[in-house]
């Protein structure tokens, strides 16, 4: 092969070679750090850059994929998750637990991200890991428990603040598990099914007491009604009673005008009436099982009187 066909071709090689290392292709949501001479240059934009081969290079930085630190010089602008392993707290009452955080966080600034600290990972879960400690520390079990959406919104806003100056904005962080001993469990679940027994005892006590005033109530509604009627039953028999003399006198006051009516205007009717009712008592008190003596009374003379009177209206 000639000479200058060999030429021809490590020229055309080094050409190629030149080209893709002149053109940088940047993929959207990335970047990279660029350079020159060991000092920092540009920060590439998604799209095509154009760099000068072996002067400009791109900043190698720590990254945390798949569960585990790596190195690349690419930078990842979106939204990233770090799941850190379980870590031991102690809470304000002495209890040791373990707690599993989530981090959501971004980067916004890649300058501040490779240039303001040396491993970004590493510092933001070490950086979560005491803060977490902390807020946990200043809580007792009870309050760890049931305030998870307290101690996410505190850990995000103190990691927020703590990793401003890294050009990172920490989005949200969730506790995923919140693990006390086995012993605080099983003492939770002792309170707790004593908890519900206590509920169910008010429970049962509360319709007790409500049953017992209902029928209390009814018996109170049943007696004013008894009494309502009895008060009903009175008032018609007196009512009765009172009819009842008012029409018999109105009989007596008819049959004396009646006997008035046939006596004429000359002889007394009342002497009349009055011989008939003592006859009519004599009568009875004759008839009488319970003694075998009869007396007439000291008015006698006048029943005597009232019967002459009797055969002089007969006469007439």
């Amino acid at each position: 092969m000639p000479v200058s066909t060999i030429v021809i071709i490590a020229v055309i090689i080094l050409l190629i070679i030149f080209i893709k290392k002149t053109l940088v292709i940047i993929s959207q949501s990335e970047t990279k750090i660029v350079e020159r001479l060991g000092k920092y240059h540009a920060t590439l934009k998604p799209g095509i850059n154009i760099i000068i081969p072996f002067i400009d290079s791109a900043k190698t930085i720590v990254t945390y994929r798949g569960g585990r630190y790596s190195y690349s010089n690419t930078i990842d602008l979106r939204e990233q998750v770090y799941d850190f392993d379980k870590q031991n707290v102690i809470t304000k009452d002495n209890i040791q637990m373990q707690i599993n955080a989530l981090l959501y966080f971004q980067i916004v600034d890649p300058f501040k991200a490779v240039y303001e600290i040396n491993n970004l990972p590493n510092a933001i879960e070490k950086l979560t890991q005491t803060t977490l400690r902390n807020i946990i520390g200043e809580l007792e079990l009870d309050q760890t428990l049931t305030s998870r959406d307290t101690i996410n919104s505190k850990l995000r806003t103190v990691l927020d603040d703590a990793t401003n100056k890294w050009g990172i904005k920490v989005n949200r962080v969730e506790l995923q598990d919140i693990m006390p001993p086995q012993s605080v469990l099983q003492a939770m679940e002792k309170q707790m099914q004593a908890e519900r027994n206590k509920r169910a005892v008010i429970l049962t006590s509360e319709g007790q007491k409500q049953s017992q005033i209902l029928q209390s109530e009814g018996d109170k509604t049943a007696m004013i009604n008894r009494a309502e009627a009895q008060k009903q039953q009175a008032i018609l028999e007196a009512e009765g009673v009172a009819q009842a003399r008012i029409r018999k006198a109105e009989a007596e006051a008819i049959a004396i005008e009646t006997v008035t009516k046939a006596v004429g205007d000359t002889t007394n009717p009342a002497n009349y009436l009055l011989a008939q009712k003592y006859i009519q008592m004599m009568q009875e008190l004759a008839a009488g099982q319970q003694s075998k003596t009869v007396f007439l009374p000291y008015e006698a003379s006048n029943l005597l009187g009232s019967l002459g009177g009797i055969k002089d209206l007969f006469k007439q």
